[in-house]
């Protein structure tokens, strides 16, 4: 148990797609998996900072996240030394109203007095000392009734964030401020940002916030009542395992699609603001990554492996080619391995709507990378034809993909490190380095690393149609179906 009497339990939102961070950021490996600077990913780094915040290790993270990222999850977590989480598996997205519900909902059947301290998973805050003092502000308010919410003290008249109006002081002997809130502002246009910033009683509307989880259910009740009914439905209805509680997506489906500002904070007269200035982003846009990243004398931010001459003002980033830059001033330079994306800084919000253009045109590139994780491993394309294609596979130790046959396509394995466990029809056999095996169509299959490094195997595809869903699954030790 931490200092603080409350049992804090964080909240962490895993459902964004982050489509303003593309070509990095893509559906299927949003932004709160990447690391944009030093050693972890966005959300490692949000799972660390609530431990350090009053999330005592005895109590558990609750992260709340869609089924196809259950996986990332989980691996990310374990990966910092983190084991004491259930990942809460959203079948449709529904916005933060109904997924806090859900979280609540769950708590409450055996941690009824926790505070929630609710956290969007791919926030930057640099002074994790300052939020922690905060946190302890705000979850002694949450203890009192309060509806918690931190305000963002701006640095710049920002036309990209919500507002906070703050009222009167409340008082308290608690080290940090606190203010009850008198309105909840939308996005101003610039001069208006202009007079919020000159007027000081104006806050970011940060999206983090600390509540208790029986008082949040009560005011959405009162606010919202039809999701609360439908949230418990999904809980009750759900599938649990060890790790992951799986809601029933059938009553899911039906809470209404808002916001915890729409459904509960703008209309309840319980919400209070906590101003922070401890470093915050939420690294919305590639102008956000840019201010949680230093800058050298040109004012450029530049990553990887970067030529840049006679460039000011511009965000270069490289993840796997060499990028030059001549002459250029107040542009964004994003590069992966299939894709550039090329922009001025003035529109680093509408890289939006050139996500949505490339999904409208089928494109793979708005999907995934040509890296694709798995809970086994990962895949990457390395060539492909019209019909053939070549994919590295990399097995972790202990895992296996499912027991599978395709329709359409034969595949070719080639072992080039490891020892590979293969199941081929009724025969069961191993490879080594340099030995290979085929895979007919329509032949059942099974590949597994039962070593203890990684297994890296070449797969060649060859038929009519080499689609990701073609699959057709047996038996998996994972529990995904087809």
């Amino acid at each position: 148990m931490s200092q603080n009497s409350s049992r804090i339990v964080t909240v962490i939102l895993s459902g964004g797609s982050g489509t303003r961070l593309w070509p990095v950021s893509r559906r299927l490996y949003p932004k709160q998996f990447h690391c944009f600077s030093g050693e972890h990913s966005l959300l490692q780094s949000t799972a660390s900072r609530a431990r350090k915040a009053g999330n005592d290790i005895s109590e558990p993270l609750l992260v709340v996240c869609n089924d196809t990222h259950r996986f990332i999850v989980q691996e990310q977590l374990l990966a910092v030394g983190e084991d004491n989480f259930k990942i809460i598996l959203e079948p449709v997205a529904r916005n933060t109203a109904p997924a806090i519900a859900a979280a609540a909902i769950y708590l409450s059947r055996s941690m009824p007095d926790a505070v929630m301290l609710i956290l969007p998973s791919d926030h930057v805050i640099t002074d994790t000392d300052a939020f922690a003092t905060s946190v302890k502000t705000a979850a002694t308010l949450a203890e009192k009734g309060y509806l918690v919410t931190f305000g963002i003290t701006p640095t710049a008249p920002e036309e990209g964030y919500g507002y906070i109006h703050r009222g009167s002081a409340i008082e308290h002997s608690a080290e940090v401020p606190s203010y009850e809130v008198r309105a909840f502002v939308e996005k101003p246009n610039s001069r208006t940002a202009q007079a919020y910033l000159a007027s000081g009683e104006y806050y970011w509307n940060s999206g983090m916030f600390v509540i208790k989880a029986e008082v949040y259910l009560q005011e959405l009740e009162t606010q919202a009542p039809e999701i609360v009914a439908h949230a418990r439905d999904a809980v009750q209805n759900s599938q649990e395992d060890d790790v992951f509680l799986s809601l029933s997506a059938q009553d899911f489906a039906l809470c209404a699609a808002d916001s915890i500002d729409y459904a509960v904070m703008e209309k309840t007269d319980k919400a209070v603001v906590v101003p922070f200035s401890g470093g915050w982003s939420d690294v919305g846009s590639w102008n956000g990554v840019a201010n949680t990243l230093a800058a050298d004398p040109q004012n450029n931010v530049i990553q990887g492996d970067v030529i840049a001459l006679d460039v000011t003002d511009s965000v270069i980033l490289s993840r796997d080619k060499l990028v030059s830059a001549v002459g250029i001033k107040n542009t964004v330079i994003v590069a992966t391995d299939d894709a550039v994306l090329v922009a001025d800084r003035r529109y680093d919000q509408q890289v939006k709507q050139l996500v949505e253009s490339l999904r409208s045109s089928e494109r793979q590139e708005a999907e995934s990378h040509t890296k694709v994780y798995r809970p086994w491993g990962s895949y990457q394309c390395l060539d492909k034809g019209s019909r053939f294609q070549v994919k590295r596979l990399i097995i972790k130790p202990g895992a296996s993909i499912s027991l599978q046959l395709h329709r359409h396509r034969s595949e070719h394995w080639v072992v080039v490190r490891g020892t590979a466990t293969v199941t081929r029809g009724e025969e069961t056999f191993s490879m080594s380095t340099n030995e290979s095996t085929y895979i007919p169509t329509g032949v059942k299959h099974k590949l597994e690393n039962q070593g203890k490094i990684d297994l890296e195997i070449v797969e060649v595809q060859t038929g009519d149609y080499l689609g990701e869903d073609d699959i057709v699954r047996f038996d998996d030790q994972y529990g995904r179906l087809n």
